[in-house]
């Protein structure tokens, strides 16, 4: 395979109709013009796929070169640029001649058009002996009247002081830029000229740099940004002199260009740790975050932030409410991100202003114009239970706020407010009794299955007071309305007692329609099994459903019963259960008491009875069944013993799991704070006995920080050694005339290999071409050109591979090469690279409901069976969830004990933003050996394709 040759031009060309030689011949031979100008790009496209037609470049001196045309010309220079100018030894065609004296003339044309894109065509010119004639007249133009002229003069200069012959082609070149830099006017011409400098003689654009510090500020934003570039070389290679450079960052962080105010805050920050710079640059990114209307520029910005969190969150602290006034803006994932941001920075000092905030937010989530309203109300209520669980002070100011939110049409949000409501009013006790009031008041507005059953449990739990306990049983007797809940006419027509009062007769198919539209489908639970859910317990009761049997009254319940939901039936009749056993406890009247219990009882026979009746399409479910009968049974004959587990518990129970989650996330806080502890024999540094020196504060700060970073070997660490070694592969082996190994970067949207070549045989490799290819979905971004390559020498070879999503993928090649002595190409195949899937997957949390909400979502499923000689459950599990980098999100606590069986779920979120859904479900056989599946469920066919694979891989020790 030949090697491409490294072009500055991409050109689209369509191969299915070629052009012709002779017919591009003849165009260029002609008199008119549009055809000439159509043959030159003809020929130019050929030249650039690869077709060789020297035949035309005698029509081309002669026809095309004296045309006067712009257009023309132009194209000519294009052609120029590609064009072969050497022979296969190097030298300089003989025909260049001709050429050479055409480029003399265009920079002296009077036209300034021709002289600039002359100009310009030079500086992409790499022949010496082409250039060498024309340095005078290039020269000259750096004192043309127009400032496109001298502009590209500038950079043309430029060029050639970077050939390996510039020295001796243009050695006063740094001094002749230098003077015209002071004297140019011009805002471009003067950046491209301290770029010269800059990319030159560093030292000349240092002293200039220096030599107009005051002035710096007034400087174009073209102009600044080279000198930030500057400022940033200068200071890695002389980290003591930074403090200068540090002032005249500062001073253009308040630039009147939004690129300059971005670089230098990015600026400041890789180049000091002192707080009064982090300060500043932190201010200069939360200007930026108010002031861009574009949504990447803030996403960008909002990542720079969060990695000065990561670093400085002293310092962030700070800043936390001007992050907070992002979340003005409409786009979700900028919300999502700020709220991230805020709440790793809350201390007891700002968590008011915080929640403050986070109120006002949740307040015009109610405005019904806005989009996705309902999503941003459940990131804030996620945001808010955050910051109760840390201060729980601030409890009381929200709970009622979102306690108003129970009834929103958004289920996710209304449960994600009830389980706040449950957490706070267990680890806030003062707040109890209003919680309980506030619950039974709103109780009817609930229209969501699952928030219902979240609330019932609630009000059977901590309704504790007599006045509580009647107000909790009256509450659930009204959601559920009269009894029974369906009748038969003498016609046979089943009719609702509650609708019947208002509406008259109303045939079986209104009244169930609810019923029957209830759709099913496979749902996941805690354990990994798979259940089937009603759809309707999935959606907020809209109005339409209720307005055969309960619209316009308070009887929620009623209405999702009606449905076939026989899982809230149950809930409600284990409620009852609770309350009545506790009024029983604090109340003295037996007659209060039997009333209560038979008012219980009749409910929850009514709903056996409508349950069991061929009124609704689906009978009541076993477990439903099961459940409400023991009620009947446990308040027909209450033990001693089934009331203490009924009114306590299940209560323990609840406050063990909260413990253990709040252990876990102390468990998770100690982790990370540890990595940032300092160590017991860090440096204390003494402000007031640092010598100053006639520095500034800041000068001194930084100085400080520097010593702090040497004295905690943070200059001089060094990066994880045996990982880098883990990543050099051998690409030849040791006895191949070429020597070849890999060392693989792997970036979040790319992958480098920087390849070493040696030559391990007495003869000089010429052509020497690193050739790949790739398979997946990865391509190559450019191909390597070629080399020379001496006896024993050896040679950096760096590839760029794009990656566009998380797939394994191969990356094989060959090292092509000629010698004096064998007129062939030489061909040495390359051991493939494997690109795993690990480098681009972390560990990640998501909430449980989360993770069955994606799990019943994505579509792609791959299903493992477990086949390993690992014999113990938990070490199964854990050996996957290294292999696999993973997390656990299954907490410790309920994968304690040894029974057999294990149920757990796993997560991870590539760098292209996919989610990896893991759940394994193992069972030990008597033989010892363990048995089951591996699931993996991903959004992309990729991801859950590679994952199985590296499973199926790691599963034996």
């Amino acid at each position: 395979m030949a090697m491409e040759k490294s072009c500055s031009l991409l050109i689209h060309f369509d191969k299915g109709t070629p052009a012709m030689a002779n017919e591009i011949k003849e165009a260029l031979e002609g008199n008119d013009v549009s055809r000439k100008i159509d043959a030159m790009k003809k020929a130019i496209m050929l030249l650039l796929n690869g077709e060789n037609v020297p035949q035309l470049f005698i029509s081309i001196v002669r026809y095309v070169l004296p045309s006067e045309d712009h257009t023309i010309q132009k194209l000519l220079l294009l052609y120029l640029e590609i064009i072969d100018k050497t022979d296969s030894s190097g030298k300089i065609l003989p025909e260049m001649i001709l050429i050479c004296n055409n480029l003399r003339n265009n920079l002296q044309h009077p036209n300034e058009y021709i002289r600039g894109v002359t100009l310009r065509f030079l500086s992409r010119l790499n022949e010496a002996e082409l250039i060498e004639p024309l340095i005078p007249s290039v020269l000259a133009n750096l004192e043309h009247r127009h400032v496109f002229v001298r502009r590209n003069a500038i950079l043309a200069i430029m060029s050639i002081c970077k050939l390996p012959q510039g020295e001796q082609l243009l050695g006063d070149a740094p001094e002749l830029i230098e003077k015209t830099l002071a004297s140019e006017q011009d805002l471009s011409a003067r950046r491209n000229a301290f770029l010269m400098l800059f990319t030159c003689a560093q030292e000349r654009a240092v002293n200039f740099l220096l030599n107009h510090l005051d002035n710096v500020p007034n400087w174009g934003d073209l102009l600044q940004m080279v000198v930030l570039d500057l400022i940033r070389k200068v200071c890695r290679t002389k980290p003591a002199e930074k403090g200068k450079y540090i002032k005249i960052i500062i001073s253009l962080l308040n630039s009147s260009s939004t690129a300059v105010m971005y670089e230098c805050a990015a600026t400041l920050v890789s180049l000091s740790s002192a707080p009064t710079a982090i300060r500043a640059a932190a201010n200069t990114y939360c200007q930026l975050l108010l002031s861009q209307s574009d949504n990447n520029v803030k996403l960008i910005i909002l990542d720079r932030l969060q990695e000065l969190k990561a670093s400085h969150r002293e310092v962030m602290v700070e800043m936390i409410m001007d992050v907070l006034r992002a979340l003005s803006s409409p786009n979700l994932d900028i919300k999502r991100k700020t709220l991230d941001i805020a709440l790793e920075l809350i201390t007891p000092r700002n968590i008011d202003e915080v929640v403050m905030t986070l109120k006002k937010e949740v307040v015009k989530t109610q405005n019904k114009e806005l989009e996705k309203n309902g999503e941003y109300r459940q990131m804030l209520v996620q945001a808010i239970h955050s910051c109760a669980l840390k201060f729980p002070e601030v409890a009381s100011t929200v709970a009622h706020l979102l306690m108003d939110f129970l009834g929103d049409t958004n289920v996710a949000s209304a449960m994600d407010v009830v389980y706040f409501v449950r957490e706070i009013i267990e680890t806030n006790p003062k707040l109890r009794e209003s919680i309980i009031s506030k619950l039974l008041d709103i109780f009817y507005q609930i229209r969501s299955s699952r928030v219902c059953s979240c609330a019932l449990w609630i009000i059977g739990e901590y309704c504790l007071s007599l006045h509580e306990v009647e107000s909790g049983i009256s509450t659930i007797k009204q959601s559920l309305g009269e009894l029974p809940f369906y009748t038969v006419t003498e016609d046979g027509e089943v009719v609702d007692p509650t609708a019947s009062k208002s509406q008259g007769q109303v045939n079986r198919a209104s009244v169930f329609a609810a019923a029957t539209a209830s759709s099913k489908r496979p749902a996941v639970l805690a354990d990994g099994t798979y259940a089937t859910q009603s759809a309707t317990s999935e959606i907020a009761m809209t109005t339409p459903a209720l307005a055969m049997g309960a619209a316009g009254t308070n009887a929620n319940l009623r209405a999702i019963l009606l449905t076939g939901d026989f899982f809230l039936g149950a809930v409600v009749a284990c409620t009852l259960t609770k309350l009545v056993l506790r009024l029983e406890h604090i109340e003295s009247s037996t007659v209060s008491v039997n009333k209560a219990i038979a008012d219980a009882l009749l409910i929850m026979t009514s709903m056996l009875s409508l349950g069991q009746s061929n009124v609704l399409p689906h009978p009541i479910d076993d477990d439903s069944y099961d459940r409400v009968s023991l009620c009947i049974r446990l308040l027909s004959s209450p033990t001693d013993m089934m009331r203490t587990v009924w009114l306590r518990s299940c209560r323990e129970s609840f406050v063990k799991m909260i413990v253990d989650k709040q252990h876990r996330e102390t468990e998770e806080t100690k982790a990370n704070a540890q990595i940032t502890h300092a160590q017991p024999d860090d440096l204390i540094d003494f402000y007031h006995l640092k010598s100053r020196k006639g520095m500034s504060q800041l000068e001194l700060e930084d100085e400080v920080q520097d010593d702090l970073k040497r004295a905690t070997g943070e200059f001089t660490k060094d990066g994880d050694n045996i990982r880098k070694l883990n990543r050099i592969l051998q690409l030849t082996g040791f006895s191949d005339p070429v020597y070849a190994e890999a060392y693989v970067t792997v970036h979040q949207y790319d992958i480098v290999l920087d390849v070493t070549v040696i030559n391990r045989t007495n003869e000089t490799l010429q052509n020497l071409c690193l050739e790949l290819a790739t398979m997946g979905d990865l391509k190559l971004v450019e191909r390597p050109q070629n080399y020379t390559l001496a006896p024993e020498a050896s040679k950096q070879i760096k590839a760029n591979i794009k990656v566009s999503s998380t797939e394994t993928g191969v990356i094989f090649g060959n090292i092509v090469y000629e010698t004096t002595s064998v007129l062939d190409r030489n061909v040495v195949v390359l051991n493939d690279i494997h690109i795993d899937i690990m480098d681009y997957i972390s560990p990640a949390t998501c909430a449980d409901v989360a993770f069955r909400n994606m799990w019943a979502e994505f579509e792609w499923e791959n299903k493992v069976a477990v086949n390993t000689n690992i014999q113990d459950e938990k070490e199964f599990l854990n050996h996957i969830v290294t292999s696999t980098n993973m997390k656990c999100l299954t907490p410790p606590s309920a994968l304690d004990g040894d029974c057999g069986y294990l149920a757990a779920n796993l997560y991870a979120k590539s760098v292209f933003g996919e989610d990896a859904l893991v759940n394994i479900s193992l069972e030990k056989q008597s033989d010892g050996k363990l048995t089951g599946f591996i699931r993996i469920r991903s959004k992309t066919q990729g991801i859950a394709l590679s994952l199985g694979d590296k499973i199926t891989l790691k599963q034996k020790k």
